[in-house]
C-alpha cells in the first residue's frame, strides 16, 4: 500500500486512476481545483489545489510517497491564451521540482503527442522514436507542450528526482463526465447529430488498460523510462460501425475525403467560435488523423504487465455507462 497523490484526479483519466488505485488498496489524495462530479460518491480526501500554484505544492505532496500528475490541458484549436504551455510545461516542472523537493516518486502521463509522428518511418513506433522538436513552429502547440513536459522531467532526472514517463493513445472508456472529445463524439453517433465521418484514423485505448498500467508504475516502473501503452489503430469508420454494433444506429452515410475535411475545417473552427462551442474538427485534429503510425507497447507489457482490450468491447462498454447514467435517455 502506497501513499499517492493524483493531480488531474477529477479529469477523464484522473477519476478512472483514482478509483482503481482505491480498489487496489491505496492510500489515495486527489488533488483537484474545485469539486468535480468524475468524483461525486467516490470516498477520496480531496487536496485543492492548482499545478501553476509552485509554492503551494510541498506543503500538498507532504506524506505522498507517490504523486501522479495527470493534471493538463488538451487543445486542437492551438493555445490562444497561453494555458496549454503553461499547464503541460510549466505546470509540470512545478510538480517535478516539488516530487525533488518531497523525495516522493513522480509517475508522468504524458501523452503520444510528445512524439514526433510526421519524422517517424512506417516501422512500428517504441519509446527510441523522436520526439516533438523544441521550439517547433510546424507542431501544434498541444505536441510541443507534451514533449517540452517530457523534457522538464527528464532535465531533473540528474539532479535524483524518480521519475516514470507514460506515454497512452488516445483513450475512450467509461466514467467520462464532461464527456471528452471522443466520449461527445459517441454521444452525437448515437444521437444521430454527426453531419459526417471522415477519412483517417489513430491508435484508441481503454482507459482502464491505461490506469491499470499507470498504477503499475507506481512499482514495477523504472526511473527515467518511458512506457508507451497503446491499444490498435482504427479508423474513423470502423468507430462508427462499432458504434452501430453496440447501439443499431446507422452512422453518416457520408465519410469525407481528408481534403474537403481540411477545406472545411475553417469553416466549423469560425462557426463554434461565434457559438461559443467546440468544432467538429479543426486543421490540428485532422493533422492528428492523417498521420498512420503502428505503436509498439512491448516494453510496457514487458516491464508492467500492460495489455489491451478489444476496442469493441470498450466501445460497448461506453455505452452501457452513458446509459447507465440516463444520457442515451
Amino acid at each position: 500500500m502506497k501513499r499517492i497523490l493524483v493531480t488531474g484526479a477529477g479529469g477523464h483519466l484522473g477519476s478512472n486512476l483514482v478509483r482503481e488505485l482505491l480498489a487496489q488498496g491505496h492510500a489515495v489524495t486527489a488533488m483537484v481545483r474545485r469539486e468535480k462530479p468524475a468524483l461525486a460518491g467516490v470516498d477520496v480526501p480531496r487536496a485543492f489545489g492548482d499545478v501553476m500554484e509552485a509554492d503551494s505544492l510541498p506543503a500538498l505532496f507532504e506524506g505522498h510517497e507517490v504523486v501522479m500528475h495527470l493534471a493538463g490541458r488538451i487543445s486542437i484549436v492551438g493555445d490562444p491564451n497561453g494555458a496549454v504551455r503553461a499547464v503541460n510545461v510549466q505546470g509540470t516542472d512545478n510538480v517535478a521540482r516539488a516530487c525533488l523537493r518531497s523525495g516522493a516518486r513522480m509517475v508522468h502521463c504524458s501523452s503520444i503527442h510528445a512524439f514526433d509522428l510526421w519524422a517517424h518511418g512506417p516501422d512500428s513506433m517504441d519509446e527510441t522514436g523522436p520526439r516533438v522538436p523544441a521550439e517547433s513552429t510546424t507542431h501544434t502547440a498541444y505536441d510541443l507542450s507534451k514533449a517540452d513536459g517530457e523534457r522538464v522531467v527528464r532535465a531533473l532526472l540528474p539532479e535524483g528526482l524518480d521519475a516514470v514517463i507514460a506515454h497512452p493513445t488516445g483513450v475512450l472508456g467509461p466514467h467520462d463526465y464532461d464527456p471528452s472529445r471522443m466520449g461527445q463524439v459517441f454521444l452525437d453517433l448515437y444521437r444521430g447529430s454527426l453531419p459526417s465521418l471522415v477519412q483517417g484514423g489513430f491508435d484508441f485505448v481503454d482507459i482502464r488498460d491505461v490506469v491499470l498500467g499507470l498504477a503499475a508504475c507506481v512499482e514495477r516502473g523504472a526511473t527515467g523510462q518511458s512506457y508507451l501503452m497503446s491499444g490498435r489503430y482504427v479508423t474513423i469508420p470502423e468507430l462508427g460501425q462499432m458504434a452501430q454494433a453496440v447501439t443499431g444506429r446507422r452512422p453518416p452515410w457520408f465519410t469525407s475525403p481528408m481534403w474537403l475535411a481540411r477545406m472545411a475545417a475553417p469553416l466549423f473552427q469560425g462557426w463554434a467560435q461565434m457559438r461559443g462551442s467546440e468544432p467538429l474538427y479543426t486543421g490540428e485534429s485532422l493533422s492528428t488523423l492523417r498521420r498512420r503510425c503502428t505503436v509498439d507497447s512491448s516494453k510496457a507489457r514487458r516491464e508492467l504487465g500492460f495489455v489491451s482490450r478489444d476496442l469493441q468491447d470498450s466501445v460497448r462498454d461506453l455505452y452501457a455507462w452513458f446509459d447507465a447514467r440516463g444520457v442515451l435517455r
